[in-house]
């Protein structure tokens, strides 16, 4: 069996040609090839084992500009945000929507984009439908744009068995024609931890240092293996913070509870514990618990939770002016 997996992670550099691919890529592409040759799916595993790792490094080498270390720019993606889980199951897809919800709910132009691998998102039920405009970027992987509400949602599709964080596109390959696109609200995806691992390529993208400057959002659940792992995130992004090369996350917020609990900041180390004594809560909701992220905007003791830091950011009017009824 492992010289199987070996043939294709071969197979998969093989595909990748002279552009170097991450080695957790390598590893994910030769597994899921590995799982359709063994549910007999895609007779030449070698050749799909290829093909991800020609996606891989079609996304790789757009992520890469010479200079890695100089800012990139943000500017027509008007305020940018992306969201990164902290820990697994943190909840920040969640974050995410309420975050968009509440922004057209005030008349904002919202683009919400989902970067995840779509059997794994949690946004994969976020809209009505399935909309009809798509942008192909490799003859595998394409971004399909759908609408939830009055904001435009983007999410990648692909005809592989699975997109690993460096199939990622780069975020200029996100970018509709749409005009004024006031915010931009990304969803990571792909456990914040692998992704702070590189912000030069793949889903760790969104983290460049840029201008103006984004303002990413760490998601976090109120317990201490949580803010453990949100730790390790904030470490493996810090040295290239201190490079140049990344921003480090704007803003702590705590997803199913109204405050701390007893004896759970202690967890937090030298990284994040400056960013627990900010940190905005957002209550526990039953629904959405068992549901996750539907095609119904979220519930507005959600987005009130939310409200005060958007209009801090002049994001949202003071105060924020909602319709539920808003055509789009």
């Amino acid at each position: 069996m492992a010289e199987f997996v070996a043939d294709l992670e071969r197979a998969t550099r093989t595909g990748a040609g002279q552009t170097r691919i991450d080695q957790v890529d390598l590893t994910e592409a030769a597994a899921a090839a590995a799982r359709c040759a063994a549910t007999g799916r895609d007779g030449d595993v070698g050749a799909v084992a290829a093909r991800m790792g020609g996606a891989a490094a079609a996304m790789t080498a757009l992520d890469l500009p010479p200079g890695v270390v100089e800012p990139v720019s943000w500017a027509g993606f008007g305020a940018l945000i992306p969201v990164v889980s902290g820990s697994p199951g943190a909840g920040a897809s969640v974050v995410a929507a309420a975050i968009t919800d509440l922004l057209q709910l005030a008349g904002r132009c919202v683009l919400l984009i989902d970067a995840a691998d779509p059997a794994r998102s949690g946004l994969a039920a976020a809209a009505e439908a399935e909309g009809p405009w798509t942008s192909p970027l490799t003859p595998d992987l394409s971004l399909r744009y759908s609408w939830r509400g009055q904001a435009l949602l983007a999410r990648l599709e692909s005809t592989l068995p699975v997109i690993t964080p460096g199939m990622v596109p780069a975020p200029p390959q996100w970018l509709p024609e749409v005009d004024p696109l006031h915010v931009t609200v990304v969803d990571v995806g792909h456990d914040g931890w692998r992704a702070a691992a590189s912000p030069l390529a793949g889903a760790g993208g969104w983290l460049r240092l840029g201008t103006p400057a984004q303002r990413p959002l760490l998601v976090v659940r109120p317990t201490r293996p949580s803010l453990r792992h949100a730790e390790q995130v904030l470490a493996r992004l810090e040295p290239w913070v201190n490079v140049g090369a990344a921003t480090y996350p704007y803003q702590l917020v705590v997803v199913g509870a109204k405050r701390w609990p007893a004896g759970v900041v202690g967890a937090a180390g030298r990284r994040l514990e400056p960013m627990t004594e900010t940190a905005v809560f957002l209550p526990h909701d039953d629904d959405v618990l068992v549901a996750g992220v539907t095609p119904e905007l979220l519930p507005d003791r959600l987005l009130d939770a939310l409200a005060p830091l958007l209009t801090r950011w002049n994001l949202l009017p003071p105060p924020a002016s909602r319709s539920r009824k808003a055509p789009r």
